[in-house]
């Protein structure tokens, strides 16, 4: 039970809080760039089965790859593409988490 909590907490709850304490003007519109961050799960409809409770997402999936994960990294340097950077992130870091407690 502590495994999705953790994750679907990192997903929603760290964006949230990074919203709120850095973009306070703006942090519904930070919140929501986050979150889009998720967007990146649609490479599992490449994987055969598409859910696999047992399988690692990170460098098994196109866009949890390793290149990728540099891209997402680079993306948080300049302003533009920051908030959309820190959710491809955030998502890494999630999954993991979940690869780490498996």
């Amino acid at each position: 039970m502590l495994q999705p909590t953790l994750h679907y907490g990192i997903h929603f709850i760290l964006p949230l809080i990074l919203a709120l304490s850095f973009f306070k003007k703006n942090w519904k519109t930070a919140y929501f760039i986050m979150i889009l961050g998720m967007l990146i799960d649609f490479d599992h409809l490449l994987a055969n089965p598409v859910f696999d409770s047992n399988r690692c997402s990170i460098d098994f999936h196109p866009l949890h790859s390793y290149y990728a994960i540099v891209i997402y990294l680079l993306l948080t340097l300049p302003k533009k593409t920051r908030l959309i950077g820190l959710g491809l992130i955030i998502h890494i870091i999630a999954d993991t988490v979940d690869c780490l407690m498996m």
